[in-house]
């Protein structure tokens, strides 16, 4: 008995966890019955979201533990985002509010505003420049492939009778890539540098620019209805100029911007500021000319480098280092060094967005998650109509390996093209917030997601294995 007080003394605060849950569940009733909404007159409604938003924060980080598996932290968050929004099924309706609280929906769309912005920061034009051929062409067919394979054969065969623009919708989620989860295989088997990893790398980037004027047309093509042929190609040309007219005018602007606002402010926080507004801006005029944010949120993150603001330094940092250089001999080598440490003292700008995507970017996948119905998961048709999608999803990927040409692995280049990931989820989540893409369909959608984020890691690690 005594060794069991003093076991529990010693972990004193695991006793805390049953009081603050108890605690907590004291107060949720208040919540449950307001439906989300207003407890009390005072910032009850803002109060209450922070409540939710702590919970989708929670549930999101714990989730990461999937990453001890060897599988990316978005699947977790998708996961647990599933099992939140269908506790319901079990009679358990607590977390229902969420899904309609605006003000978690609104975060839920800034954070994939963030990340179309932090993809395009590390999707730099130099590394489109540096692949060549090889994984244009993989792009191209990793596009091609799926994108006509999903509007032309897989949505009028296993959806019948759907619009058009449904079919374009699963052929554009079909063609999409994301390639963070095979670029974490390569790095962890030390396969950065191979050829078949620049292929990927690189198509993925070009895949990146393909996909999301794909996106622009069909989401214009949903909102406008029918749509001809010439307005598509006006669509395209418009994307096309959009894409490009920004990162020339960035490549100009950015770095003269950033020199006339660090003589206002050299600090971090300026810094910060213009690299945020530079993204919402560009999110905001793309809506404005009839694209989807995201695809202006992407073309601001491309066309940032941080040499556009060199001009800011982290004062902090700089006087820290100052300070520490006062007990060295004041040589022309150490005032070198001084300089060299201050350059990379300096904070990038995809580290100054990074905390700003911690918070956000789990909002939206969680809330995706929750979006998902399970309860048309149980109806053996939709199941089978998924793993129908999956098999052409995955097949349309690894025809692009083809593509690779002689000299490499196109088995490795083909699965690395396979995981769909948080591009596919945003292609899925914009066609079902545009009415295009059913309930249904959504959820056999993310059942595809799931299986093509879980198929490849292990399945390019047993490859990678045998390379030598």
């Amino acid at each position: 008995m005594s060794s069991i007080i003093s076991r529990l003394l010693k972990n004193w605060e695991m006793l805390l966890l049953p009081i603050l849950a108890i605690f907590i569940f004291q107060l949720l009733p208040d919540v449950f019955a307001s439906g989300g909404g207003e407890v009390i007159n005072h910032g009850g409604d803002a109060a209450t979201t922070f409540l939710w938003l702590a919970i989708v924060l929670i549930a999101a980080k714990l989730s990461s533990f999937v990453e001890k598996f060897g599988q990316p932290a978005v699947l977790g968050e998708l996961i647990v985002g599933v099992i939140l929004g269908n506790l319901v099924l079990l009679g358990l309706n607590f977390f229902e509010p969420i899904k309609t609280n605006s003000h978690i929906i609104f975060l839920a769309e800034l954070g994939v505003v963030i990340l179309l912005f932090q993809i395009g920061l590390e999707s730099q034009i130099e590394e489109m420049k540096k692949v060549g051929m090889r994984a244009l062409l993989v792009a191209i067919v990793g596009v091609v492939v799926p994108f006509a394979s999903g509007t032309y054969l897989v949505g009028p065969w296993l959806f019948p009778g759907l619009e058009s623009t449904t079919y374009i919708f699963l052929g554009a989620t079909l063609a999409a890539t994301s390639v963070g989860i095979t670029a974490r295989v390569f790095r962890d088997f030390k396969k950065l540098q191979t050829k078949e990893a620049r292929i990927v790398l690189g198509a993925a980037v070009i895949d990146d620019v393909l996909g999301l004027m794909i996106l622009a047309v069909v989401s214009a093509m949903a909102t406008a209805g029918n749509v001809e042929l010439a307005d598509i190609g006006i669509i395209v040309v418009k994307a096309f100029a959009f894409l490009t007219g920004a990162i020339l005018l960035g490549q100009l602007l950015a770095e003269k911007l950033g020199k006339i606002f660090a003589k206002i402010n050299a600090g971090v926080g300026m810094k910060f500021t213009l690299v945020i507004c530079f993204g919402l801006l560009l999110a905001y005029f793309a809506q404005q000319i009839g694209l989807a944010p995201i695809v202006g949120a992407f073309a601001a993150g491309l066309m940032l480098d941080s040499v556009h603001f060199r001009y800011f330094k982290d004062p902090k940092i700089v006087a820290e280092l100052r300070e520490h250089m006062k007990g060295y001999e004041q040589t022309e080598a150490n005032q070198q060094l001084l300089k060299k440490i201050e350059k990379h003292g300096r904070r990038h700008i995809e580290d100054l967005i990074e905390p700003i995507g911690h918070f956000l970017v789990p909002v939206f996948f969680v809330t995706t998650g929750m979006s998902v119905n399970l309860e048309s998961l149980f109806d053996a048709k939709i199941l089978i109509l998924a793993f129908g999608i999956t098999m052409v999803a995955v097949i349309g990927k690894m025809v692009s390996g083809l593509a690779a040409g002689k000299g490499v692995n196109r088995m490795i280049v083909g699965m690395g093209m396979v995981p769909r990931g948080e591009v596919g989820l945003i292609f899925a989540s914009i066609g079902r917030g545009l009415g295009v893409i059913s309930e249904e369909l959504f959820s056999a959608l993310v059942v595809v997601i799931i299986l093509t984020t879980l198929i490849p890691p292990p399945i390019l690690a047993m490859f990678l294995k045998r390379q030598k």
